[in-house]
């Protein structure tokens, strides 16, 4: 039970006791990790799959936890920590996440105390449940996960080494008999210690070998030390609070520990004195602590503006690296960032512009649209020389910024299959996730990622599997395509259990993921459903995660008619479809290509009581224009309350929402055709696709076009008899006839944003709402980008026309 030596994990299991009393009432750690706000940041870019949709709800979250690194020498008993701690959250995990269910899918930091951190507890081994792949047996036939260097750029040129600590060249080491005579020393000088004593002394004991080092920070005589150096801080000159701060990096101090905080009160306190490369230097080694340093880096902050002249292309890439690391850069910064960054961005080298896309995108730094396609391209130039994480940055910051590259995306489908089987699990779920936040869906790179993720499942945590299932879901890969990839990342969802109680965001994303592509894993939904985990979700303070679970309800109910499960409430079901029901009124609604859409269907079919512009599945975050007509294709009024009851008789989410109309009068047109012969100069060689009453058909006479307007550059023109007819109101609009007998049309507005770049696969939440309406018992209507945008800019006939077209052609 070693690896669960409590005295150094305490301010990690806070929560465990809450676990004991009930998953309900699961208590979050107190103390936030580092890199734990790009978590928030992630999202940026994947929102906006959904364009037309809730922009807002899909967002994802980044956290690249293998991208830190402390000193090298405490890399691997972190790795090896790291695991401990899920064996010890496994230990007290809820007993409902423990029970085995049945399921649809086939197959399957390190916070350290300070020293007087302790905790009395005790564990019984035999409580520890077996995680199969992560047994001691299964461990020795797992491949080791791929390390990365976050501070490889570091080593592009000489200039780095004065702001920085490579902590790669550890100081020469002393002998473990010299570590205690230096700490003998301390216990007889005392209080006649000088200033120069004290960092000098620190100094050495950094120079141990690392094996050594838990036993001096455990020694009372180091504890002594460390309070004689606070009652000399502000003696201390700025290189030796620099030497003392670079001998904490290498005595692997926790980051946590109180002293620290008062070393950088005083490093800020001192931070007008310093240079800026000593400012640059002394942020560095916070970054090798592990120490976020807001206070600090305000200063460093403060001393760049005041120095902009002094800052190379050295400097500015660090201090991009430090920006990131801080996850921050100040408004007032950004445009002076940018302007030297366009200034001496062709001297680069290939680590470098990877560093730089990286340090944007970790603070969330929006620079203009020309400066982002100025650094890809400059990282274009030399991809094939790029290392993986260097280019997996650079696909990072273009799905923050939301900008498609063409260039660099075809790259990608000559580099990602070529690169992928040495790449680890966070480099490729960055991939699938940058393709899929741009819409770009390549078969190349997603195979490549699909065949390589299965040997790297052992290394997944439940983030990086639940958006490996979002990518791909989202972009349509299905499960046939690679019949391991999705069982194996489920398999991890449920091994990973565990960390749901502090990620409840972490299970959603992925069942929905799922979803996307009709998978169901019923264990996970149970889970995901059940009241405990949803007050849990619903209590996040960071995430909104009230639509995700009504997304995922309503599905369920949709497509598993089977499912006697667990449900959310009927008031959170009222809750999400009213919040999400006001922001479609405020922006969908609003959008001119809707309006006229439901303006020109009010005039073909009669009026407003013909068109219901409503979200008819309230829980795939978007409108539709619904239209009835009963069996000979005459318009029947749209009664949405009833509706809503027909769609959803026990649970019903789909509210009566009153649409808005736009005060049109109830005119409406029959067009026969006869009538749409004439219009589009074609002989009616087939059949009325429904009987309407005769029109006497106006004069037509041809002539050339011209700038008057024709009907798809015809020559045929509009004149005033047909321009009345095609408005003349109908006198045959049918009454309500029984719902069995009619023909329910969900007409969508869609663009582009909706599909996968030039492809016709809809991107996922697009094709699970075709796939839903469908089950609901609606036929579809696209009003496509590519036809109905440009008829926006044509007179009223034409659109009449070309909605009786779309609408009469679906039956």
């Amino acid at each position: 039970m070693a690896a669960c030596v409590l005295c150094r994990r305490g301010l990690r299991l806070r929560h465990l006791p809450g676990l004991r009393k009930g998953f309900a009432q699961a208590q979050h750690m107190c103390v936030q990790r580092v890199d734990e706000t790009d978590d928030q940041e992630d999202k940026k870019g994947v929102s906006q799959h959904q364009e037309g949709s809730v922009q807002e709800e899909y967002r994802l979250h980044y956290n690249p936890r293998s991208y830190y690194q402390s000193a090298l020498s405490s890399a691997t008993s972190r790795w090896q920590t790291d695991n401990d701690e899920d064996k010890c959250l496994s230990m007290l995990a809820p007993s409902f996440w423990q029970q085995s269910n049945r399921y649809s899918v086939s197959c399957s930091r390190h916070l350290s105390s300070s020293k007087n951190t302790l905790l009395d507890l005790a564990f019984n081994k035999s409580l520890e449940p077996e995680t199969p792949s992560l047994s001691q047996h299964n461990r020795k036939h797992i491949p080791p996960d791929v390390k990365v260097d976050p501070r490889a750029f570091l080593k592009c040129r000489p200039g780095y080494a004065s702001m920085t600590l490579d902590l790669t060249q550890r100081p020469h080491p002393i002998r473990w008999e010299e570590a205690l005579q230096l700490l003998q020393k301390v216990t007889l000088l005392k209080g006649s210690m000088k200033t120069s004593d004290v960092s000098h002394f620190l100094a050495e004991l950094g120079r141990l070998s690392p094996d050594k080092i838990s036993l001096v920070r455990n020694d009372h005589r180091f504890v002594m030390l460390l309070r004689y150096s606070v009652e000399h801080l502000r003696l201390f000159t700025p290189l030796q609070l620099l030497e003392v701060l670079q001998s904490f990096v290498w005595l692997d101090m926790p980051s946590v520990h109180s002293v620290l905080g008062l070393y950088e009160a005083e490093l800020s306190r001192r931070a007008k004195q310093m240079s800026l490369h000593q400012l640059l230097l002394a942020a560095d080694l916070w970054r090798c602590i592990g120490k976020q340093v807001p206070q600090f880096l305000q200063h460093l902050y403060d001393s760049v503006r005041l120095h902009l002249g002094q800052i190379g292309f050295v400097e500015l890439v660090h201090l991009l690296y430090i920006i990131g690391e801080g996850r921050h850069c100040p408004k007032d910064l950004i445009r002076p960032v940018e302007h030297l960054l366009m200034l001496h961005l062709q001297q680069l080298y290939p680590e470098e512009v990877g560093a730089v896309c990286l340090g944007l995108f970790k603070s969330q730094t929006s620079m203009s649209e020309s400066a982002v396609t100025r650094i890809v391209d400059k990282a274009h130039s030399f991809v094939e020389e790029m290392s993986d994480f260097a280019m997996v940055n650079v696909l990072k910051y273009l799905r923050f910024s939301y900008l498609f590259h063409k260039a660099w995306m075809e790259a990608m489908v000559q580099e990602v299959p070529q690169r992928a089987h040495r790449m680890g699990v966070q480099g490729l779920m960055h991939v699938a996730l940058g393709c899929s936040a741009l819409h770009y869906r390549n078969d190349k790179i997603l195979m490549a990622v699909a065949e390589r993720i299965p040997s790297l499942v052992p290394h997944c945590r439940s983030k990086d599997s639940s958006k490996l299932l979002w990518a791909f879901g989202t972009l349509g890969f299905l499960p046939v395509q690679s019949p391991s990839f999705y069982p194996c990342l489920t398999e991890s969802l449920r091994q990973r259990k565990v960390e749901f109680q502090r990620y409840p965001e972490h299970l959603l994303t992925g069942l929905l993921g799922l979803a996307f592509v009709s998978q169901f894993p019923e264990d996970l939904i149970t889970l995901a459903l059940s009241p405990e985990f949803v007050n849990l979700a619903l209590k996040s303070t960071q995430l909104e995660l009230k639509k995700d679970l009504f997304t995922l309800d309503e599905t369920v109910a949709l497509e598993l008619p089977h499912w006697t499960g667990p449900r959310i409430s009927s008031e959170l079901r009222k809750d999400a479809t009213d919040m999400l029901w006001k922001f479609v009124q405020s922006d969908v609604c609003q959008k001119p290509e809707v309006q006229e859409a439901e303006s020109a269907l009010q005039d073909l079919l009669g009026g407003e009581k013909f068109v219901s512009k409503r979200m008819i599945l309230p829980h795939t975050r978007s409108i539709d224009l619904e239209v009835h007509l009963d069996l000979t294709g005459q318009p029947v009024p749209v009664n949405a309350e009833s509706d809503a009851a027909v769609l959803s008789p026990e649970n019903s989410s789909s509210e009566c929402l009153p649409h808005q109309g736009w005060g049109r009068m109830n005119v409406g047109v029959t067009i026969t055709e006869e009538l749409l012969a004439q219009l589009t100069n074609n002989k009616n060689t087939t059949e009325p696709l429904a009987p309407s009453p005769t029109i006497k058909p106006p004069s037509l006479h041809r002539v050339q076009p011209d700038e008057r307007g024709s009907l798809f550059d015809t020559g045929v023109f509009l004149t005033s008899d047909i321009t009345e007819a095609l408005i003349r109101p109908s006198s045959l609009a049918a009454s309500r006839s029984d719902s069995k007998n009619l023909v329910k049309l969900a007409i969508q507005v869609v663009n582009r944003n909706h599909y996968c770049y030039q492809s016709p696969q809809l991107l996922g939440l697009h094709a699970l709402k075709r796939r839903q309406l469908k089950l609901a018992g609606y036929r579809v209507v696209e009003l496509s980008h590519q036809d109905w945008f440009p008829m926006l800019r044509k007179g009223r006939a034409e659109k009449l026309a070309y909605l009786h077209c779309k609408v009469y052609n679906s039956l």
